[in-house]
């Protein structure tokens, strides 16, 4: 017997304002069918101004809330995983504490970037695994409008806005691959591989910078880490790719989607996929995909979810988890 973090609740949020390809047409030299063609995505949603990453965080909180059946002091931690925040400190989970009315708990952000949600995630499995925390709300949200270079075509047309939320619960587990919950975790990052994807400013720097990425590095990379994380966490769940009902992976580009897909032998019938919609919404992306997939009826009570994310440190790394 053991404790399993199993998921209570799920929600999202994202921002009115829809940014078709065809609108970048007016400032850049790219189209719609070159967005399309290099990273399947067709539109995306950029907060509004004054809209700040930890606003759209409370709102997919409440969504998730809301799901759950629950109020915000049923919950006694918050792990909110951002690369945005709306200040250097405090943290934004502790506004979205306060946004709440939560006068509870604990909460802190995550930073591992696209990856931040599966870290967030282990984070909270390991609290929830330890009795440090019974509840814990895991949050990814982002705006990542703030830090592009509008004059890049190869990075500014990827990326998007947004918010997700899931509350993971304690429940009593036999230690079986046949537990709801999560089952397995693999985290990884190499830093020797911060040049090919990362942002030229930073508090010390005195910058705030901008997004830089080298998309072909990065292409290769993901594709390779991806899918060997994946493997990594199912094989320590005692589990198998042709176990796998739903495959919810970090939504940055539908070739890396279709690549790492074909890697783990799943059709793409067994894929959620919405960059196509939302574009690259770095840590918000997963719950997002994830939220959507519930809420579609895709998702279903029992089903064996794997999730996994790369993103800037390079850090990577994956979650399998039962429904």
């Amino acid at each position: 017997m053991g404790t399993r973090a199993i998921v209570r609740g799920v929600g999202h949020y994202l921002p009115a304002r829809v940014v078709e390809n065809a609108e970048f047409e007016a400032t850049l030299d790219t189209s719609d069918e070159w967005i399309r063609s290099r990273s399947g995505i067709e539109r995306r949603h950029f907060a509004a101004e004054g809209e700040t990453t930890s606003q759209m965080a409370i709102a997919a909180a409440r969504a998730a809330l809301d799901d759950a059946g629950l109020g915000p002091d049923d919950i006694d931690a918050i792990v909110l995983a951002t690369s945005t925040a709306d200040l250097t400190f405090p943290s934004a989970a502790t506004m979205v504490q306060a946004g709440l009315g939560m006068s509870r708990g604990f909460a802190y952000d995550v930073q591992a970037v696209c990856a931040g949600f599966v870290f967030a995630m282990a984070n909270a499995n390991a609290m929830i695994s330890s009795g440090l925390a019974r509840r814990v709300m895991v949050i990814g949200a982002e705006t990542f409008s703030r830090i592009m270079d509008w004059t890049d075509r190869g990075t500014c047309v990827l990326f998007g806005d947004g918010a997700g939320a899931l509350i993971l619960e304690a429940a009593a587990g036999t230690g079986a691959a046949a537990d709801r919950g999560i089952l397995a975790v693999d985290l990884n990052s190499d830093g020797r591989h911060r040049e090919i994807l990362y942002v030229d400013g930073g508090v010390s720097t005195g910058t705030t910078g901008h997004l830089v990425m080298h998309g072909k590095e990065v292409f290769r990379h993901a594709v390779e880490k991806l899918a060997d994380t994946a493997h990594s966490a199912l094989d320590k769940a005692g589990l198998a790719g042709t176990d796998v009902d739903w495959l919810v992976p970090h939504q940055a580009n539908l070739r890396i989607i279709k690549a790492t897909a074909q890697r783990l032998h799943l059709p793409m019938e067994k894929v959620i996929v919405t960059v196509q919609d939302h574009g690259n919404t770095s840590a918000a992306s997963i719950p997002l995909a994830l939220s959507v997939g519930r809420h579609e009826g895709r998702i279903k009570d029992g089903d064996l979810v794997v999730t996994e994310a790369i993103g800037g440190g390079l850090a990577w790394g994956s979650v399998v988890l039962r429904w």
